[in-house]
């Protein structure tokens, strides 16, 4: 028996989860709880008994989404509907996450839960989708929709400019899009404070919420922040060269403007994520020791 049951165990969040130290919490990889495989999800939910289930599991490849539609929708749409009907069954709750992709990024400002969705690209649509399905078959879940998380575990954005600034003087990085940073170790103990008071009884607040690191910034501002405090713990830096979107061509749109209000967040949950920077500078000094390591 597990209190909480996780969805994953080698992505990002999962990794993070797992390092967050929670008593009495298990994280399924793919050996045992298969998104693609209704019948081993319910095999781990009737192994384990949940109190509640973090589903961290989807396909996250923004730009190969566009050539592989099918497996995108599968494991974003289809995958957390099954798994939501079989939560639904047996009387547990799931949290569910998604994306800022959901929108189309033309705001400006900070998008709320309510604000109408109209996401740019495959990605997207299927968060958007996989929202939508999740909501429908589990009355008691909840979507908490996160952005631009970085960590030293796997790649994200950090990792990436470090690893380019290894082999590269300079980089072009796009000064155009923004958004709220958000350390993977930090919304990890927000999401498990979340779990927890919504496996209270008598919560009753299910639904749509923003969860996102506090600050924000461009891309471009971000990477110079990056290099800053790699230089600071001796590692790899790289002149950043500022380019607009349209300067940069991608298979999958992105939004422009991915900031998310949380404000909803903290009213029903009191979570608050710290500015981004602070997790910035543990991120960096841990990749640039293992790189040292190694």
């Amino acid at each position: 028996m597990s209190e909480i049951l996780v969805i994953g165990k080698s992505g990002q969040m999962a990794q993070a989860l797992a390092h967050a130290g929670a008593a009495d919490m298990h994280c399924a990889g793919r050996e045992e709880a298969d998104l693609l495989n209704a019948n081993a999800m319910a095999t781990a939910l009737d192994a384990y008994t949940p109190r509640i289930v973090i589903n961290t599991g989807a396909y996250t490849a923004v730009d190969k989404a566009e050539s592989e539609p099918d497996l995108c929708r599968a494991l974003n749409v289809d995958a957390p509907a099954a798994l939501a009907k079989l939560c639904h069954e047996r009387g547990i709750p799931l949290v569910h996450l998604s994306t800022d992709c959901v929108f189309d990024g033309e705001k400006l400002t900070p998008y709320l839960p309510q604000d109408a969705t109209s996401p740019v690209g495959v990605y997207g649509q299927s968060k958007l989708d996989g929202e939508l399905a999740v909501r429908s078959a589990a009355p008691r879940s909840l979507v908490m929709r996160v952005s631009w998380i970085f960590s030293h575990f796997g790649s994200n954005f950090v990792t990436t400019m470090l690893r380019l600034a290894a082999t590269r003087d300079e980089v072009s990085v796009v000064d155009d899009q923004y958004g709220c940073p958000t350390h993977a170790p930090a919304l990890a103990e927000a999401l498990l404070q979340i779990a927890h008071k919504a496996d209270r009884p008598g919560f009753g607040d299910w639904g749509t919420y923003h969860l996102a690191g506090a600050g924000e910034t461009d891309r471009a501002s971000m990477a110079r922040q990056i290099f800053e405090a790699s230089a600071r713990h001796g590692g790899p830096v790289a002149k950043v060269k500022g380019i607009p979107t349209s300067a940069y061509p991608t298979p999958a749109r992105r939004p422009l403007n991915a900031r998310l209000d949380m404000s909803d967040t903290t009213r029903v949950f009191g979570s608050t994520l710290p500015v981004w920077t602070e997790g910035l500078e543990d991120t960096v000094r841990v990749w640039v020791r293992e790189l040292r390591s190694s």
